[in-house]
Parts: C-alpha cells; structure tokens; sequence
C-alpha cells in the first residue's frame, strides 16, 4: 500500500488529528485490505468512548459476514522461553507459505503506571516489515474484561481484512492465559529446558489448556536437554485430559532462532484445524465462545454499574473497614451493598 512501510500499527504520538472515517469508509477500507483503515478501524473498536460506541458496533455488524475464516492460535509461556521470538520466526515463515498474518499482543497494562507493559519497544522487527503480516499491541487499561471484549472484536476486523492467521500472544499473568483460550482455537505454551524440574513454574491447569506445548530453543548445546524435557513433557501429558475432545496434546521442540521444527509446528496446527473441522468440534467451540462472549461482557457492564453506582460509592469504604476489622459478616456487607445498588428499602431480604 502507498505510504506504508512495513505491518506495525502504531498508536499516534502526536501532530494533527486524522479526519474520522464514515461508517462506509471504515467498512469498505477493512475489507478492501487498506492498513491505515484497518489501524483506524481496530482503533475504534478498542475506544471506550461513549462516542465511538455505536459507530464501532456499526462497522463490525458489517464485517462479521466477512469474519471467521483464519486460524486462531493463542500462545502463551514461560518468561524468558523467546515467544516473540517464536511469533516472529511461525509468521515469517507462514508468510513465506502465502498466508496473511495477524499478531495480536493481549497485554494487561501496568496497575501501577496504567501504561502498557509492551509500550514502544520494538519487537518482532523483521515481520513488522513484512506487508503480508499486521501486528497489533492491544492495551487493555489493565482489566481483563476489557481484553475479551476489544481483543475479540479486533479478531474479527482482522479476518474480514484478509488475514487467515490469528496469532494471539499473552504475556502470560496468570487469568490471561483463560481469557485467551476462550478467544482461539489452537492454543500453543512456549517452554524452555534446561531450569532444573521441566515441570517446576508452570501450573498443571495452565498445561490443560494446551492443545500442544513445544520446548523453544532447541539449538547448539541446549538441544539435547531440549529434546530430554520434550519427552518429560509427555510423559506428563499423557495423565491429563486432552484439552480439545478428538485431538491427543502432545510436546514438540523447536529452535526459533535457526527455524528447525518451525514447519512441523505448523504441520500439528493445520492438522489441528483439519481434524476438528471435520468432527465439528471446531465449530462447536466457536459457537461456545461466541455465547460466552455475551455474557461476559454482561459481567463486565453489570460490574462496571455496580461499582460506579453512586449509592454503593458512598457506603463501600465503611463496609470495607468493618467486615475487615471483623464488625460485619461478609454475607451482611453483600446484603447491604446489594440492596443499595438495587435501591431497595430492606423490606426484602436478599438472601
């Protein structure tokens, strides 16, 4: 595309305001393949400004018939077990193979700086340059509700652009890793060797979850230990369920850094997407999520009223302070915090 130089979308730092794109112009823009739209497009749907609300719903009612024809892989792992490094050696190469590529960064900003944990690091440089590639940080002002929502609808807008390779990453805190399994279809845990017990620092839920694991950095003298907790890997899978019905999670090694056993990751995602195309668990999961998507967001608004309502505003710091100080069970101080939001006079108990 004239004037872009490479598949990183940035957010703006400054300098004059771009005019807002119409509803048509959003719509024709994504579907056309134009990244800037694409970018405006995301950008719109990631705004929590009332303002922006409706006009985003608009555009995406009219790109979800144009959405869900990619394969969503979410990754997630260890630190220090080289994701990025591994996203950016898979798209380049699925790139080489004559997919379209989309990274997506799930990234719960700073609690303490409310900025986000990737902020304007480079990453992934070689595939932010790739025009057949688009990655996208994702901030989520630290609220996990908020990435289900905004990473959700970014997925979409991504396919109806063309791209048929999802790759979501998770920085991987804890509840993100859920969040994630319940956006993708195929969901990858990165790993290393060579820390001692290969089983040490990873929580067996996280582990079923997976639809694989693969041991990263398996290249020079770390090879051998590479392969050794490979088969450690599966001799533990082998006693946990399968995280996907029809599909046997195995492990496999890979070296990000010289590509070997990139294409056999590959191969285990495509046969992935085959197999559960075919038995329709594919599609049932989809469906789930989708239904699951409705209702956490209901969770995410019903929370958000409660806590904003003005009346349980003014009563929840001293019901905080008793049921601390043990001066009021818990069960009372969610009687009396409900019945505010709810505006009810006490004559009905809650409970």
């Amino acid at each position: 595309m004239p004037g872009l130089t490479g598949g990183q979308a940035r957010p703006s730092t400054g300098g004059p305001k771009r005019r807002r794109l119409s509803v048509d112009e959003y719509v024709d823009g994504v579907l056309g393949g134009d990244r800037n739209a694409l970018g405006q497009a995301i950008t719109l749907v990631e705004s929590n400004a009332a303002a922006h609300m409706d006009m985003a719903q608009e555009v995406l009612r009219r790109v979800i018939p144009h959405s869900g024809k990619s394969i969503r892989i979410g990754i997630t792992g260890v630190p220090g077990a080289g994701k990025s490094t591994f996203i950016e050696t898979m798209g380049m190469y699925l790139c080489e193979q004559g997919h379209r590529v989309a990274v997506l960064a799930v990234d719960p900003s700073s609690k303490v700086t409310r900025g986000s944990i990737l902020g304007d690091k480079t990453r992934m440089e070689e595939l932010s340059k790739d025009l057949r590639a688009f990655i996208r940080p994702s901030p989520s002002a630290g609220t996990l509700g908020g990435v289900t929502r905004k990473s959700r609808e970014t997925i979409l807008v991504c396919e109806a652009a063309g791209f048929d390779v999802i790759l979501v990453e998770t920085v991987g805190v804890g509840q993100s890793e859920t969040t994630v399994r319940s956006m993708v279809d195929f969901f990858l845990l990165v790993m290393i060797a060579g820390a001692g017990d290969e089983l040490q620092g990873i929580k067996k839920g996280i582990m079923e979850l997976a639809d694989a694991l693969l041991v990263n950095k398996a290249d020079g003298d770390n090879k051998p230990r590479a392969k050794a907790a490979q088969l450690e890997y599966n001799r533990a899978l082998h006693y946990l369920a399968p995280a996907t019905d029809g599909w046997q999670t195995r492990a496999y090694s890979c070296s990000s850094l010289t590509g070997e056993g990139i294409p056999e990751m590959w191969a285990v995602v495509d046969d992935f997407r085959k197999k559960t195309l075919e038995s329709g668990v594919l599609e049932k999961r989809r469906r789930a999520q989708t239904l699951d998507w409705v209702y956490s967001m209901v969770e995410e608004h019903l929370r958000s009223s409660f806590f904003q309502h003005t009346g349980v505003e003014r009563i929840r710091a001293e019901i905080e302070h008793d049921v601390m100080w043990g001066r009021m069970p818990p069960t009372v101080a969610v009687q009396r915090l409900i019945k505010e939001f709810e505006g009810n006079d006490g004559s009905r108990d809650a409970w």
